[in-house]
């Protein structure tokens, strides 16, 4: 409870340094438990050591003490080393004056000493088109640089699109063998998820393949790497490498497809990128690391002619770096995809890469490596790992085609959302234009929050239909109870200066603790790289406005100075329901 610490710390520096002669700096506050007497409680036992005195009477000394000496402390009790202390309305309605004027309430400007962070995310592969788990990558991505920004930080939006390897290559065998010439155009399916349906049509004749030479008497092993298709997947990635002038344009056709496709899904899911890189570019320089470090002992030659690291002495396993055929793998693009940011951007502070949790063990190999390479920035480097999003029947998987589309997907919540809001019979007055943009932030804010509101290393399971509720813990709930205060500041005036109420009701009082904490939830969001940290603030705000709506008349309030205050206070919960939603990329609308 850092604001609450903030307000109390002169007075208690004080106390120490009059009382017992020493300079005591921090001071921890809690919440006060429910069930008990008290607005918020200071934790006094880690302050026993400091100080010759039992607890319970060093407790009592600091409760009397901040009684007599802080006008707006009335009274205090003590739990065993817990001092729960009670405060005066003033305190909140002060507080409240003093947020009003400032329109980024809880959010920090940008201080250069923050350095640049780097976050990664998305990172798409060109054979298919964005599904569901990248949904999820992509808003944790979006999310953290926003919560960056608001802690001060400048940050990078980038992404390492891989655009070269034996996958993209099973796309393009698989068009040259089935297509027949067929185009984006010609058939008028959306371009990346064309090229889509030709990789999973590569994985379907791959395991025929591979079950005919299974019934010839090949074990599963060797069928798997000498069925047909897969070999020549294999030599088009050799000709890729090796510049062939035919296979380069093809490469070029496919994954401009792609590109053009990735963009529209992009635009509707708001996202933006700073930095695109390239893994057709960086695997080039990391396999010259890679070669340089053979020289110098870190990675060595094997008979087969692969190059390989062995990190089994720090927990690890042997890896291989560059295939005996001289074709790169992940890491070696990963390798000279850091080396160049790092070229590009030195006054780099933090990279963060936006990653799912299967690749754990991926990042724990890659950092090591770079260390090992004698990088003096790998302690700036951080694997967001975040769990999987599954269905309810069962793991997607882009190879069998068993894959929630991400724009098949908004397009279906946008159509909830038009059903629904139809349902509710509440668009008097709109016109066609303004209920699509309605349709469009109602359905965006259930999708982006449903998918935050889980804690990045949980999985999610889901729930389209859950997900697009009007009641609930869900983005459109949010969003109605916003529309519902913009429409009542709307009609009212508000003289903010105005004499404030000396006495407010308890659920007034609810709502502004809550205000309070908003700045330490960013801090706190931050630093657990969460947020779902957001999330979980804004509902238990919004949830106390709605029971402070729901029992507290705010338009015909008992006098003037009430109605006004509580017009104000509608005003503050309105603007940090903006700023917190903006953390998550959420609009909200004026009505619904």
């Amino acid at each position: 409870m850092k604001f609450y610490s903030e307000q109390f710390s002169p007075f208690l520096k004080e106390f120490f340094k009059d009382n017992y002669s020493v300079d005591i700096d921090s001071f921890d506050f809690v919440k006060t438990r429910d069930g008990f007497d008290g607005d918020i409680t200071m934790l006094v036992f880690p302050l026993q050591n400091k100080v010759d005195n039992d607890l319970e009477s060093l407790s009592k000394e600091i409760g009397s003490f901040l009684v007599g000496r802080v006008s707006w402390v009335f009274d205090f009790n003590i739990i065993k080393g817990f001092l729960n202390l009670n405060i005066l309305d003033v305190f909140y309605v002060n507080f409240l004056k003093e947020i009003n004027p400032n329109p980024e309430y809880g959010h920090k400007p940008i201080d250069e000493k923050n350095g640049i962070t780097l976050v990664e995310f998305s990172s798409p592969n060109t054979n298919k088109p964005l599904h569901l788990g990248h949904i999820r990558n992509n808003l944790l991505g979006d999310s953290i640089t926003r919560i960056l920004k608001a802690n001060g930080h400048k940050s990078i939006k980038t992404q390492i699109i891989n655009d070269r390897g034996i996958h993209i290559c099973k796309s393009m065998i698989s068009w040259l063998k089935f297509a027949k010439g067929l185009t984006p155009k010609s058939t008028g399916i959306k371009p990346d998820k064309f090229v889509g349906n030709y990789y999973v049509l590569f994985e379907k004749e791959y395991q025929k393949q591979i079950k005919i030479l299974i019934d010839k008497g090949y074990k599963k092993d060797d069928a798997e790497r000498k069925a047909p298709i897969f070999l020549e997947a294999k030599k088009m990635l050799q000709k890729w490498e090796s510049g062939d002038n035919k296979t380069i344009k093809l490469w070029k056709k496919m994954n401009s497809w792609v590109y053009e496709g990735f963009d529209k899904t992009y635009k509707s899911l708001g996202i933006e990128f700073d930095k695109n890189y390239y893994e057709s570019n960086t695997y080039l320089k990391g396999k010259k690391i890679v070669e340089k470090g053979i020289s110098q002992d870190i990675f060595y030659k094997k008979e087969d002619r692969s190059i390989c690291i062995d990190l089994t002495e720090n927990g690890l396993d042997e890896k291989v770096l560059i295939r005996s055929d001289g074709t790169s793998v992940y890491i070696t693009q990963d390798i000279g995809t850091a080396m160049q940011r790092f070229d590009d951007f030195p006054e780099v502070k933090g990279m963060i890469y936006t990653v799912g949790n299967e690749q754990e063990y991926h990042f724990k190999t890659l950092f090591l490596i770079l260390k090992k390479l004698g990088i003096k920035w790998t302690n700036m480097l951080h694997h967001l790992s975040y769990g999987m999003v599954d269905l309810p029947d069962g793991k997607m998987k882009s190879r069998e085609g068993n894959v929630v589309d991400a724009d098949d997907l908004m397009s279906k919540m946008k159509t909830t959302a038009k059903q629904i809001s139809s349902k509710l019979g509440k668009l008097e007055g709109f016109s066609k234009s303004e209920k699509n943009d309605l349709y469009e932030k109602i359905s965006l804010g259930a999708l982006k929050y449903y998918i935050l509101k889980v804690d990045p290393r949980k999985a999610i399971l889901f729930d389209p239909e859950k997900s697009i509720d009007f009641n609930g813990n869900t983005g459109p709930f949010i969003q109605y109870t916003y529309a519902r205060i913009q429409s009542i500041l709307k009609s009212n005036n508000i003289d903010l200066n105005a004499r404030m109420p000396e006495k407010l009701d308890l659920k007034e009082i609810l709502i502004i603790k809550q205000l309070i904490l908003y700045p330490e939830i960013v801090e706190q969001s931050l630093k657990s790289l969460s947020p779902a940290i957001i999330s979980n603030y804004i509902y238990e705000l919004v949830k106390r406005f709605n029971s402070f709506y729901q029992n507290v008349t705010i338009l015909g309030a008992e006098s003037i100075i009430s109605k006004n205050f509580r017009l104000i206070l509608l005003k503050n919960v309105a603007k940090n329901l903006k700023n917190s939603c903006s953390l998550l990329g959420i609009s909200l609308p004026q009505r619904m």
